[in-house]
Formats: C-alpha cells, sequence, structure tokens
C-alpha cells in the first residue's frame, strides 16, 4: 500500500463538511463570518513530541488533547468556540496513526462545536499547531487585568491530577487505582471549562486557564492587575483520596497541585459581593469552585502561599517554564 501525500492525506482524514464557513478547507484561505454584533477571540498553541507529550502517546487522545488545550484559551476569554486550523509535521506517513488522531480531534471538535476550516501538513519532527477561533460580545472578554483588591480567587476542579499523571509515567510515584485512572484521564484527555468561562461573563473580574501551573498562571492575572494574591494552603481542594493514599508524598501532591500545570482549569476572581452566583454556578455546572484565596495591594506578579497558622510557605518553583 502507497502512503497518501499530502493532499490525500488531507482530504482523506482532515476535510469534513464545515456548515459554519462561508468557505472551508480546499482554498487558499477559509472564510469566516463572525455572528453579527460579535468579536472574534483567536488562540494558537503548540504541541511537540518530547516536550509536550511522548512520542508513543495513544494517537485519539493527542488529537483530542491537541484542540483541547486550545479550547481551553478560549474558556478562559469567556468566548465561544468556532473554528479551528491544524498544521501538522510528521516524520513518516503512519495512517493508521493519523486515522486515530483525527478521530480524537474531530471527537473533541464535535464536543465543543468547532469546524476544522483549514491547515497543512509537512515532513518532519512530531509538531502539531493549532489555531482556534471564537466569539464574544464586545466588552464581554473575561480578561487577566480586571482583578481588583479584596477580590476573591477560584478554580475549578482538582488541580494536580494531570501533573501526578505525568509523574506516574516518568517513574517518580506508583499511583494506585482509582488515582491512576483519575490522572491519566487528566492528563491525556482534558475538559475545557468552556461552560463555566460563558456563565462567569459579567461575574469574573479576571481569569485564565490553567496550563503552566497554579501559583505560574495566578501570577499572570496579578502581574496584569497590578496586584498580588494570597493563597490559603488549607482552602486548596483535596486531591481524591485512595485506599493507599498516604503512598503519594504530600510533597510531590502539594508541588503538582500548586505548580504541575496541563490541568487546563480555570482560575478567576470575583467581587465578593458575587460569591452566591459562584455557589450556584457550581451547583448548575455540576462542577466543584474552590474558593483558595484573595488579591491583595503589593508587590505586581506575586503570589504568596500561606499555611493554616498564617505563616508564608516557600516553594522552589511557581510553574511549568518553555525554556527552562
Amino acid at each position: 500500500m502507497s502512503h497518501a501525500g499530502e493532499f490525500a492525506l488531507i482530504e482523506r482524514y482532515f476535510a469534513r463538511p464545515t456548515p459554519s464557513a462561508v468557505l472551508g478547507p480546499g482554498d487558499d484561505c477559509a472564510l469566516l463570518q463572525p455572528s453579527p454584533g460579535m468579536q472574534l477571540a483567536v488562540t494558537t498553541d503548540m504541541l511537540v513530541a518530547g516536550t509536550h507529550f511522548f512520542p508513543d502517546t495513544d494517537p485519539f487522545n493527542l488529537g483530542w488533547k491537541a484542540l483541547a488545550v486550545n479550547v481551553s484559551d478560549l474558556a478562559a476569554m469567556g468566548a465561544k468556540p468556532r473554528w479551528a486550523t491544524l498544521a501538522g509535521a510528521l516524520p513518516t506517513v503512519d495512517e493508521e496513526w493519523v486515522a486515530k488522531f483525527a478521530e480524537g480531534f474531530f471527537a473533541c471538535a464535535a464536543a465543543y462545536g468547532v469546524d476544522i476550516v483549514g491547515g497543512d501538513t509537512t515532513r518532519g519532527p512530531l509538531n502539531l499547531c493549532i489555531t482556534a477561533f471564537s466569539e464574544v460580545a464586545p466588552g464581554q472578554a473575561l480578561r487577566r487585568d480586571g482583578a481588583k483588591v479584596g477580590d476573591l480567587i477560584y478554580v475549578s476542579g482538582r488541580p494536580g491530577l494531570a501533573s501526578l499523571g505525568l509523574a506516574h509515567l516518568q517513574g517518580k510515584v506508583e499511583l494506585p487505582e482509582p488515582w491512576r485512572r483519575l490522572c491519566q484521564i487528566a492528563l491525556e484527555k482534558p475538559r475545557p471549562r468552556v461552560a463555566l468561562g460563558l456563565r462567569l461573563i459579567g461575574i469574573a473580574s479576571a481569569a485564565i486557564d490553567v496550563s503552566d501551573g497554579l501559583l505560574a498562571d495566578l501570577g499572570h492575572i496579578a502581574k496584569r492587575s497590578a496586584l498580588s494574591a494570597a493563597v490559603q494552603l488549607v482552602q486548596l481542594p483535596h486531591l481524591p483520596k485512595g485506599q493507599q493514599h498516604n503512598d503519594i508524598p504530600r510533597a510531590l501532591a502539594l508541588d503538582c497541585q500548586l505548580a504541575g500545570g496541563d490541568d487546563y482549569e480555570l482560575c478567576f476572581t470575583v467581587p465578593p459581593a458575587h460569591n452566591q452566583q459562584i455557589a450556584a454556578i457550581a451547583t448548575e455546572l455540576e462542577l466543584p469552585l474552590w474558593c483558595i484565596g484573595q488579591m491583595t495591594a503589593g508587590i505586581a506578579g506575586e503570589v504568596a502561599v500561606f499555611d493554616p497558622d498564617g505563616q508564608p510557605i516557600v516553594f522552589d518553583h511557581h510553574g511549568y517554564d518553555h525554556f527552562a
């Protein structure tokens, strides 16, 4: 069986109907028409084998995650996902791998209402780059620079699961069930919090998705808002406990939770007056929303963590640095 060429590969696995586009794949450009009166929110993310994922990662899960990490950026802006393009470099044309990758990629697209409107392929080290487009009403986008002194800091879900899953794969810890399954799902098939982002419009003062580590990403909100952030250790969500909970070193669990990243939960700030609305949203979406601290006046971008006695705790790092 001969390998498909570039255009045949795209036609066979990535050319799908794009009902929301004026013109989809097949021409030099896609033609997109935003809904009347809406602004476009656009994001791009690159995933490189050996840096962002293991080369032997299941291709279905990789396809899902490649799009999901972009959709998560849209969720953090309170935007509605619409379209995406995919560019990829492949070391060889393995059609079985490509078919499974495409299946996972389009499964994520279907789950979040995204039409794939274009892309490109070439030969090279395994590398995936997605650009995603979304819509948001003018002046309604959730941004990083809107937090105020006294705003409460929230995070969704249970940050740390994905990083624990990575630690397991790297042999740093042996996770018992149900930890292993929960952490593997969090790492390989994240669920972008689109519904939460949409519900936070007009309620949250600032927001970001947790991709590089909770403390690091909260630090971005603090820096852009010219504030500091105070996180209370006792208010952080507990990671789910299995029968062998004590087998997981507390220091590792804390590091994963505070600095691990790759969870794609939302971290956001809310004026105290909206506290009850957040509780209602958590119930409505069946999603835990944890109040973990408060924005404070101080050095812009500084994030401090305090123990139950109010004493500061020092951490070696706050998150993932792509160039460290």
